[in-house]
């Protein structure tokens, strides 16, 4: 098994477009493992942290000395689902 984070670019898409996109990406994952995840939207430092303690991803914070804005999460087993429509909205 790799210990080398899963990278997903997320552009310059809007945080909103950014959390249905991810969440589809998590749902394919193994608990535990780690995503960096490139994110231009300025509102990604406060959203991803507020949208992980949502659904119970472990947020483990900017990832130093990335190219480009880039965050890291950790997958978990019992993740809180959210709207199919909604990435804020508990399901």
């Amino acid at each position: 098994m790799s210990t080398d984070p899963v990278v997903i670019d997320g552009g310059d898409r809007s945080c909103v477009r950014l959390l249905l996109e991810l969440r589809e990406h998590l749902a394919g994952l193994a608990p535990g493992t780690v995503v960096h995840l490139i994110a231009g939207d300025p509102a990604a430092p406060i959203d991803l942290p507020a949208w992980c303690h949502l659904t119970g991803h472990a947020y483990l914070g900017p990832v130093d000395r990335a190219p480009a804005p880039t965050y890291a999460l950790r997958v978990t087993a019992d993740a809180r689902p959210t709207a199919p429509e909604s990435p804020w909205r508990p399901r």
